[in-house]
């Protein structure tokens, strides 16, 4: 059996093995590749449709080979342009870049000093334009994690390995312990996560490597049960579910920006150029600090329970600030 990925791959190899096996067998070349014969015209068809973009018909690669499976012998023409060293133009290296510089942030170890030596190597190729690939990289600049800390999490995914984690939830002003089977890093706004399935959640979650206080590499497997499948993050790494708590929020003209920073159910002009927003949260102590950040430009109006306990803090907080004047 062999499905569209393990074609793939198989073509791409297949190619260059090609090239430099001129009038190779179909059964020495199924062989090779640990595929039927059968597999292998089938994968040449498709070779028949492929050359560079923007090919005309007559630019795309060539295969001689008898009809009948398992017979004669292979030829491949129209393909040398593969063999030419790869140019890179000024904007692909500079996009390489970037995106070099930034999964540096969350590798460690040998995979770190891959990174770099790639990184290296681009930058000599790229000359003066590796200079605006750091501006760039800076731009997106990936908050880092402890070195000891990454290396052990990458390890875990790696081997494959269960992890014990020390992590500090900020929301809660708690420390929490927990073991979890790694899936995937993840970066999103200048953040890295681990992505896992919690033993101690029964769920998927996310772990900000900058908040994970410990980590220990067990000597378990990493075995997420079948339900864990890894979140679609395209629409970012906050996704309100119905689950949530459904706040009103006023904001004052100062504040409006929070109107299109985060998602909402519901936007609405008020009086004085305010806005009345609805929004689903999953955390209150969140919109908590966010109603206090602004200073007196929001005000939660729904739940009235959450926007007098809010309000409650803040008057404490002005307190304290008085007493010590």
């Amino acid at each position: 059996m062999s499905n569209a990925r393990d074609q793939v791959q198989r073509l791409l190899a297949l190619v260059p093995y090609l090239r430099e096996n001129d009038g190779a067998r179909v059964d020495d070349v199924a062989a090779e590749f640990g595929v039927r014969p059968k597999q292998i015209i089938a994968d040449l068809k498709v070779l028949w449709f492929c050359g560079l973009p923007g090919a005309q018909m007559g630019d795309l690669i060539e295969i001689d080979i008898d009809a009948a499976e398992g017979e004669g012998v292979i030829h491949l023409n129209n393909a040398d342009y593969l063999a030419r060293p790869l140019r890179l133009a000024a904007d692909e290296a500079l996009a390489l870049l970037t995106a070099l510089r930034t999964l540096r942030e969350v590798t460690a170890g040998a995979d770190r000093d891959a990174v770099d030596r790639a990184i290296s190597k681009l930058e000599t190729a790229a000359g003066q334009g590796a200079g605006a690939g750091e501006s760039a990289a800076a731009h997106v600049h990936v908050e880092p994690a402890a070195p000891e800390i990454a290396e052990t999490v990458n390890r875990g995914l790696a081997g494959q390995r269960r992890l014990h984690l020390t992590y500090d939830v900020p929301s809660r002003d708690e420390t929490t312990e927990r073991d979890v089977d790694p899936m995937r890093l993840v970066v999103s706004e200048g953040r890295t996560y681990l992505e896992a399935w919690c033993r101690l959640a029964e769920d998927v979650r996310l772990f900000r490597l900058d908040r994970i206080a410990g980590v220990k590499l067990l000597d378990l497997p990493s075995e997420p049960p079948p339900e864990a499948t890894p979140r679609d993050l395209s629409n970012g790494m906050f996704q309100p579910s119905e689950r949530d708590l459904l706040a009103t929020v006023s904001l004052a003209p100062p504040a409006r920006w929070v109107a299109e920073y985060y998602p909402t159910e519901s936007v609405e002009e008020g009086p004085d150029g305010s806005l009345i927003i609805k929004l689903r949260v999953a955390d209150t102590a969140w919109l908590q600090r966010l109603v206090l950040r602004l200073g007196g430009s929001a005000t939660v109006l729904e739940p009235a329970e959450l926007g007098a306990q809010i309000a409650g803090t803040a008057r404490e907080a002005l307190a304290a600030y008085d007493d010590h004047l």
